[in-house]
């Protein structure tokens, strides 16, 4: 217990560094003075040095629908320019689309109320009308946008009651006066924003860039008087302009809002913009993402509940090792100094099913099937963490945590195949053909169903979360051509290998199994067994569900790590404590039962799940329910495949091990 302990302060004094550690993804930018480069002829030293920085628009979405749009749904400026960057498989699943801003920026040049466009809605013209009233729903479920500047998120940066400054990576398009007055939260930032039943539209972005310069660094020798971008923030506002220039962006400007059904003859709304550069030498370029990160609410609070949970958690599974193996060492021993066939018969417990503790459950082949799949699951899950510790999987290099899942789960439909036929082979089956089938086609299929009702759900949406039909099919390319091969390679060894061979012999005729008390009995157990995982990841399942669901950015990869194999040991020896008992009853039944034991630990997640969706978000309609269900019904599907798996294969290991052991006539 002492080494336990010393082994967790030594991870825990590193956890946090690990999550905190990334790597950018991307080589740094470095932007030059365009008047320096006119002016002088050291400027053809470095000609990879731009002065043009790119401003891009990714999709909008709200807290209120899990519905997201692209950009240019909305009737904003358009730059008219199709040089969108390439996203990967990871950032069109996560239905990222990533287009050019007709807003410009130049390095080190300032602009003050730039005019971008104007917009016009004329009365009786079904296109404006429809464009309005697709504006004003978005001012209502208060949509937010996403701009990028040199692969990193823009970011709108305010007080909150604690006293601190958090920075969203979004901002609103607007607010909403409701015709009883009441605001919403982004209109309290202006007191002028009272007018009931007005939708007050955001037209003007004052935008804060913040760059490191090149001649207080080690690499400006290469670039003088350029610099790197750390930071880039933006405050929304609305105006009426009712006149040009400067002056037509000031603080004392009216702001501009509309009524439902409002256009008499014309409605004109002018978008304007204004860009300040600032030097900021105390921030590195590796570390800009450092104040998105730290701003996160209760960020500083979840370290201390985390760690503490973690220590009771992993204290309460020593416990439980320890008194399970002190245990089962006596009843080893007691079994092992029988000297006569008397004593064997007035003994009861685990030993007297030996015979039957390894006769074939029913539904085998579902059984192996499972196992094989959550085998593909837990390695999957696994590499992806330790690349996300490493760093490969930053916030800095989108799309990449999806991509290395999907690539890594369809790569992995080998140990799949080979674990699933070689537990069927133990069970007898002779099913092969059956077996290989369903592994390569049960679960994918399971899950790639809801994904497509839900996409179809999408689409009529015109949700730019719609997967468009080409990625279907490169995604079904990639399950038809690489992981059913691979699950058929697996299973191919897996079928020529030989049986596995158990540590007793299974009487041909079953035991009969005496009357269970509650607590032995399989509903009881199943339930209580999922309850331990369950507390080990309950705190980090609210970070990650804030993620998903509230737009905020997941980075603590370390702790997250940390944290599966804690879940990994307690659903082991959730399971195995269990298993024994039941063993002990004189039931023999532990095949399914410690697959579903540590497996319900998915039902928990589910009931947390409708809790979050009750108690933490405002969601509207009908069709974000749905979606939001629906998508949590494929991570609870995959979370019972994981935990299941794991408590399977621990619970074998320890029948296997304590029967070896024991002396059987």
């Amino acid at each position: 217990m002492n080494i336990q302990f010393r082994l967790l302060l030594a991870f825990l004094a590193v956890a946090p560094h690990i999550s905190a550690f990334y790597l950018p993804g991307l080589a740094p930018e470095t932007y030059c003075d365009v008047n320096y480069a006119k002016d002088t002829e050291e400027a053809s030293h470095w000609p990879n040095c731009k002065s043009n920085v790119s401003i891009f628009v990714n999709r909008l979405n709200s807290l209120e629908t899990v519905v997201p749009y692209e950009y240019n749904l909305y009737d904003f400026c358009s730059s008219g320019n199709d040089n969108s960057p390439v996203e990967n498989l990871g950032q069109v699943v996560f239905g990222e689309r990533i287009r050019p801003s007709p807003y410009k920026a130049v390095f080190k040049q300032n602009e003050i109320c730039k005019s971008v466009c104007q917009k016009s809605y004329k009365k009786g013209d079904k296109d404006s009308i429809k464009n309005l009233k697709f504006l004003a729903r978005g001012i209502k479920l208060n949509y937010q946008h996403h701009w990028i500047i040199d692969n990193m998120p823009i970011t709108w940066c305010y007080a909150v009651e604690s006293g601190g400054t958090f920075c969203s990576t979004g901002f609103p398009i607007g607010c909403y006066v409701n015709n009883k007055g009441r605001r919403k939260e982004v209109c309290q930032l202006d007191p002028r924003l009272t007018d009931p039943g007005t939708h007050y539209l955001f037209n003007h972005v004052d935008i804060t860039i913040e760059y490191h310069a090149s001649d207080q660094a080690e690499w400006g020798d290469s670039y003088k008087n350029g610099g790197r971008i750390i930071g880039a923030k933006i405050t929304p506002r609305s105006i009426s302009h009712k006149t040009s220039g400067s002056g037509a962006c000031g603080a004392d400007v009216p702001p501009l809002g509309f009524k439902d059904g409002d256009i008499k003859d014309e409605l004109k709304f002018n978008y304007t913009y204004s860009i300040n550069w600032q030097v900021n030498n105390n921030v590195k370029w590796s570390s800009r993402w450092d104040y998105i990160l730290q701003s996160m609410p209760n960020t500083n609070i979840q370290w201390f509940s985390i760690m503490n949970s973690l220590v009771i958690v992993l204290f309460l599974s020593g416990m439980v090792a320890m008194i399970l193996l002190r245990t089962l060492h006596k009843d080893i021993a007691r079994y092992n100094q029988m000297d006569s066939a008397e004593d064997a018969q007035e003994e009861f417990g685990w030993k007297l099913v030996h015979g039957d503790v390894f006769r074939a459950p029913r539904k085998g082949m579902v059984l192996s099937v499972l196992t094989g799949s959550g085998v593909q699951i837990f390695f999957m899950v696994l590499i992806t963490l330790l690349f996300a510790c490493l760093g490969f999987l930053s916030p800095a290099n989108r799309g990449a945590l999806m991509t290395c899942s999907l690539v890594l789960y369809v790569c992995l439909g080998t140990p799949a195949g080979y674990v699933s036929a070689r537990i069927y082979k133990m069970f007898g089956g002779e099913k092969w053909k059956s077996n290989v089938l369903l592994t390569a086609f049960l679960c994918p299929g399971v899950i790639f169903a809801i994904f497509f009702v839900l996409n179809l759900l999408l689409w009529i949406e015109k949700s730019s979360a719609a997967i468009p039909f080409s990625t279907l099919i490169a995604l079904l390319a990639l399950w038809f051509g690489i992981s059913v091969p691979l699950t058929f390679v697996g299973a191919y060894f897996g079928f020529k290998k030989r049986p596995i061979e158990h540590p007793v012999r299974t009487n041909q005729i079953p035991r009969q199994i005496p009357d269970q008390s509650f607590y032995t009995k399989p509903i009881p157990g199943i339930i209580m067994g999922g309850v331990l995982p369950f507390g080990c990841i309950f705190i980090q399942l609210f970070f990650i569900l804030n993620s998903i669901w509230s737009h905020q950015t997941y980075y603590m990869f370390g702790f997250l790590l940390l944290v599966f194999l804690i879940l990994i040991v307690t659903c082991s020896e959730a399971t195995i404590l269990l298993c024994y008992f039941h063993l002990c009853a004189e039931d023999y039944h532990w095949w399914w039962r410690s697959y579903l034991t540590s497996g319900f630990t998915s039902v928990y997640f589910f009931i947390y799940c409708i809790h979050f969706f009750v108690s933490k978000l405002e969601m509207s309609g009908a069709a974000s329910t749905f979606l939001y269900f629906g998508y949590t019904a494929i991570i609870v599907i995959l979370f019972f495949l994981l935990t299941g798996t794991m408590g399977f294969f621990s619970c074998f290991w320890f029948v296997s091990k304590i029967y070896s052991v024991v002396k059987v006539d």
